[in-house]
């Protein structure tokens, strides 16, 4: 590996104090460091409610897909970057919610370079268990990625648990029901807190997770209860379906209903799925003033403050303009995630 450069990767959406950087440097062996011991009174980790964002690890493999390139509708600020040179900010964010593919996966690969970066501060990642969307894993499976879950990252104090237990989220399809919880409540072995996506019906079902969450970015805003309240800044996919125009004003009404819910799991969706349009990260399209972008600047002031537009703001692109699009039969903005490689 060459010398890879995580630029001010540790602003971590706000953890830190804004304006303060922390740029790791990791050479070909990742440089150690000092970790306290996962239970100690130095691992800290943060109570319920939370919130966390959907992360994708993918790049720079997904700038390209669909033989579309690059695979965005829109232009972030940073260019078409790859993960060593990442930046993550503001936003009162404490958890990344990372995107996991499976075992020896690029995502995989990448997944102790952000456990690394996040050591020196209370931000903290959990999983998106993203194989349950391509069919239905046996017994076997799950059982076998949960325990390398557990074996290879359960014990990093930059891993979020909930009462000394892993926190995995786990994607979904379209046919998924109670027979998905049955699954992976037998195949638990490790005692994983487990957040799994709704289906219709899903409070029926005679086995229960410890959590539910719902993945659908073409709506802004979706309660689950006390289990989960998620927001989502607009969808526009690239090459695809246009569900959701970008409302600023919406999306801090949304930010302060997030937050009057209570709900223990508080989730925004995406940090950086630019393949689907939904990021929050900064693009050219809604950058501000603060250097953030507009929607974590937002997120930063729990919806509460205007800001003022950066002078240098491009808004030749926004899809402000659009028409905000509710309840859409069209099958493309279902909740399919077909922008995924």
């Amino acid at each position: 590996m060459s010398k890879i450069r995580l630029a001010q990767l540790m602003k971590l959406f706000g953890v830190l104090s804004c304006g303060i950087a922390l740029v790791a440097c990791l050479s070909a062996a990742i440089v150690a460091t000092v970790r306290p011991e996962p239970g100690s009174p130095q691992d800290t980790q943060p109570g319920l409610p939370v919130r966390a964002a959907f992360y994708y690890p993918w790049f720079p493999e997904a700038w390209k897909q669909q033989g579309i390139e690059p695979y965005t509708n829109y232009h972030p600020s940073l260019g078409f970057y790859s993960l060593s040179d990442q930046t993550m900010v503001r936003g009162g964010i404490q958890v990344g919610i990372a995107s996991w593919w499976g075992q020896g996966s690029a995502t995989d690969q990448r997944l102790p370079l952000l456990l690394t970066a996040a050591a020196p501060t209370t931000f903290r990642w959990s999983i998106y268990y993203e194989p349950e969307s391509q069919g239905d894993p046996s017994l076997s499976t799950l059982s076998a990625d949960l325990t390398y879950l557990r074996d290879h990252y359960g014990s990093d104090p930059s891993l979020l648990r909930i009462d000394g237990r892993l926190v995995v989220f786990v994607y979904a399809d379209a046919s998924d029901g109670c027979g998905m919880v049955e699954r992976w409540t037998q195949a638990n072995s490790v005692n994983a807190y487990l957040v799994l996506k709704v289906f219709a019906g899903y409070r029926s079902c005679a086995r229960q997770p410890d959590g539910w969450h719902q993945y659908a970015p073409a709506s802004a805003a979706d309660a689950q209860d006390q289990f989960s309240y998620t927001i989502s800044p607009g969808f526009n996919q690239a090459g695809g379906a246009f569900c959701l125009g970008r409302d600023l004003a919406r999306w801090k009404s949304n930010i302060r209903d997030m937050i009057a819910s209570g709900a223990r799991f508080q989730l925004i969706t995406t940090f950086n799925e630019w393949g689907e349009g939904t990021a929050v990260e900064s693009a050219q399209e809604w950058a501000s003033a603060s250097g953030y972008g507009a929607y974590l600047d937002a997120l930063h002031n729990d919806g509460m403050v205007e800001l003022s537009p950066s002078p240098t703001a491009d808004l030749s692109h926004s899809d402000n303009w659009l028409p905000i699009v509710r309840g859409t039969s069209n099958p493309q903005c279902s909740d399919t995630n077909s922008a995924r490689p």
